[in-house]
């Protein structure tokens, strides 16, 4: 097991990135804490729906005489209720919050797919669902350990990795224009430019090196390909009138370097 697993990822757009793998410190640490916020909030739920229960149990005793089957409804939801609570916590933050949970986001570590995009429902989903037979005698800790690509059984079933998370800044070597630099400054106002992944600012900028290369057609093809993702991964109406899709990306990709510094 190497202390920083590095692993390289092909995207669809052919851009080859690499990413430091969280390693098993990170992930149980981030793992420890989550759990802890999930027994809290059980707990309290717990005590509210003991509340609840009590108090209509004791309603309907009062009415019908009894109320046995009724305390077994209850307790059956209550078990369907942490279970919902349980797999539901990671499915809901990790589907919001692009492949984190609050405490994945504290250790700085994150999901993503194989391919390096960011995770949906469909594989945060997978994960939980795989979350309990991962936790039995610490299956999931030995796949992480001598696993090449650190990977838990949710994870091969969901197709994905979890990785440090790393803003990938880096000094232009490519030229960026007036009209963009000029946009780069309006946009942190206009959208949230956090949105965007390391994955993502990685193909703008491989896009951005390496456009010179391509023919012009190509090249007006590629920019718009990869503008109408990025616009709507920030919660961009439309590009403003006027301005081509290549001058689109590279405002993005300045404000996003400038993020990170």
């Amino acid at each position: 097991m190497h202390l920083l697993n590095k692993i390289a990822l092909q995207t669809p757009e052919s851009v080859e990135l690499e990413f430091t793998l969280a390693g098993i410190g990170n992930r149980t640490l981030a793992l420890l804490i989550d759990y802890i916020v999930l027994s809290l909030t059980i707990l309290l739920t717990g005590f509210i729906w003991i509340i609840f229960s009590t108090q209509i149990a004791n309603i309907l005793e009062s009415t019908t005489g009894s109320s046995d089957d009724l305390k077994l409804w209850f307790r059956a939801i209550f078990l369907l209720l942490n279970y919902v609570i349980y797999t539901g916590y990671f499915v809901l933050f990790e589907t919001l919050w692009q492949g984190q949970t609050p405490e994945k986001r504290y250790t700085k570590i994150r999901v993503i797919r194989d391919d390096g995009r960011r995770v949906g429902i469909q594989q945060a989903a997978l994960r939980s669902l795989l979350r309990p037979i991962d936790d039995i005698i610490f299956i999931g800790v030995f796949f992480i350990i001598f696993g090449a690509k650190e990977k838990r059984l949710g994870d091969w079933a969901a197709g994905t990795i979890v990785i440090q998370e790393e803003y990938l800044v880096a000094t232009a070597s490519f030229a960026i224009s007036a009209p963009a630099r000029e946009l780069a400054t309006q946009l942190p106002q206009m959208v949230n430019i956090s949105q965007l992944l390391p994955d993502d600012f990685a193909a703008i900028r491989e896009y951005l090196q390496r456009r010179t290369a391509l023919s012009p057609q190509a090249r007006t093809d590629l920019s718009l390909q990869m503008a109408r993702p990025v616009r709507k991964i920030v919660a961009l109406e439309q590009i403003p009138a006027g301005l081509r899709p290549e001058v689109f990306l590279e405002a993005v990709y300045l404000a996003y370097q400038q993020q990170g510094e």
